[in-house]
């Protein structure tokens, strides 16, 4: 059921798998699993958000569609399909305003407000941006090439072959990364735009310590009291599109989503 997925899809798979779908099915043969008692299930897991508890429900539902590609069961056996479980989520995420955004680019270093102003005017996901090198980046044509993304400590693929798209950059996005290239210690085409100095320039820098060591301590000093990370920008790109006028295509296409219905349901907080 792995095949096609992303490295970061994967993981969440495996976790699933070991953490919930195992210990509580395992033993069971797939005709004893019934929708009723699978729902039941899910309830119990209330320490999960809800859009956790929808991806346990939707592997499962992969499962079973994988034995009955197999023939294991029957066409219509899949108890799965009939199991009711909402991903709407317990609270709506943070977005950040201009007034916002310009207090924590005055407090930002040169590295991470860099890496900020290309999340925050492309929409990028973290592990896109960390997967740029400088060869991406078209300064002349105002775009980059978004080829790879960086996820757990790999390079692998984007999320989806939507997100390969040429993605445009503006004037403030160029001014970032021209000034962050003046002053990085590693600028050539081939080295990662965001290169980790402890790695000597072989791999890209960790999200998890830029967000807890720089992003979110300038957050605080800026006086801003929301629990941000680097997928705040994204968020708050989505909305401020919807903010603007900008019709739900153009969004989706601007976002790189595979599924309109994912621009809608889960970025659009406007």
């Amino acid at each position: 059921t792995h095949e096609g997925k992303t490295r970061g899809t994967k993981l969440v798979y495996n976790s699933n798998l070991k953490l919930y779908i195992l210990p509580r099915w395992g033993d069971y043969p797939l005709r004893r699993v019934t929708s009723v008692e699978v729902e039941d299930w899910l309830k119990t897991l209330k320490h999960l958000a809800p859009g956790s508890r929808a991806k346990i429900r939707n592997l499962m539902s992969t499962i079973f569609r994988h034995a009955i590609r197999w023939g294991w069961i029957g066409q219509h056996e899949n108890p799965i399909a009939f199991v009711r479980c909402s991903s709407r989520r317990a609270r709506t995420p943070e977005t950040l305003t201009a007034e916002e955004f310009r207090a924590l680019f005055k407090v930002l270093r040169d590295r991470e407000r860099a890496l900020g102003i290309v999340c925050a005017t492309t929409g990028l996901r973290i592990s896109e941006v960390l997967g740029l090198k400088w060869e991406d980046i078209d300064f002349a044509d105002k775009s980059m090439s978004v080829l790879r993304s960086y996820v757990d400590g790999a390079i692998g693929p984007c999320k989806s072959e939507t997100s390969q798209q040429p993605v445009p950059l503006d004037e403030v996005a160029i001014e970032g990364l021209l000034a962050w290239k003046k002053v990085c210690p590693f600028g050539c085409d081939e080295d990662w735009v965001f290169a980790s100095e402890a790695l000597f320039g072989k791999r890209p820098m960790w999200p998890d310590s830029l967000r807890t060591k720089f992003l979110q301590p300038a957050a605080r000093k800026a006086g801003i009291t929301k629990q941000i990370g680097w997928h705040t920008f994204r968020h708050t790109y989505s909305t401020l599109l919807k903010d603007n006028g900008k019709d739900v295509k153009v969004v989706q296409e601007l976002m790189r989503h595979a599924n309109i219905t994912t621009t809608m349901n889960i970025y659009t907080h406007a």
